[in-house]
Parts: structure tokens; sequence; C-alpha cells
């Protein structure tokens, strides 16, 4: 059974910092792209980051620059450093672990980042 359960969010000020992490289960986590989604109220889902088995990374516009992807193979872990937070940051993440051009593809629950004063 795959299982990808994020952990991190959580209420943060404007200008703090916040790291997420989703540890995979259940999949051959090395061989996958792993990737980080948010989806605020009212919007619709969009790319933050992702990064390839092959560790090559990708970034949403908004986030370059101050969101950081990495993943730790032996830990079948991916993380989202998140510094100098906005407020148009605030929405639930997602983690996602897909395998390019099949149609295997995985979500998490999602947690809540609320950047707020």
């Amino acid at each position: 059974q795959v299982q990808l359960v994020e952990s991190g969010g959580g209420l943060v000020q404007p200008g703090g910092s916040l790291r997420l992490s989703c540890a995979a289960s259940g999949i051959s986590f090395s061989i996958y792209t792993m990737a980080w989604y948010r989806q605020a109220p009212g919007k619709q889902r969009e790319l933050v980051a992702a990064i390839t088995s092959g560790g090559t990374t990708t970034y949403a516009d908004s986030v370059k620059g101050r969101f950081t992807i990495s993943r730790d193979n032996a830990k079948n872990t991916v993380y989202l450093q998140m510094s100098s937070l906005k407020p148009e940051d605030t929405a639930v993440y997602y983690c996602n672990a897909h395998i390019k051009i099949t149609t295997v593809n995985h979500w998490g629950q999602g947690t809540q980042v609320t950047v707020s004063s």
C-alpha cells in the first residue's frame, strides 16, 4: 500500500521559514519524481517544486529563490524548505510521487501552511 505522509505545516509569520517533509512507503522511492503542489482556497492546485530521480529540480516562478526541494533516498523522504514566506504562500501543500510518461501517480493527504501575522 502506497503512503505519502506530509508533516511540518503550521502557522508562521510573514518572512518566516518552515520545512515540510513527506515520508513515502510502499514505492521504490528512488525511481520516482517527487513534487510538492499547493492549493489555496478557491484556487486550482498548482505545482510548487519537483525533483527527479536524478536530482533535477523545477520551481514555480513564484517561489524561486525562496523555496528549496530536496530528497533523501535513504530515508524515502522529500523535503520542501520554505523561506521568506508570504501571506500568498498560504495553502494546503500536497506531496506527489509520479513516474514520468506513465500513469503512476500518488498523492499525500496534504498539510496546511498559513502565513499570517
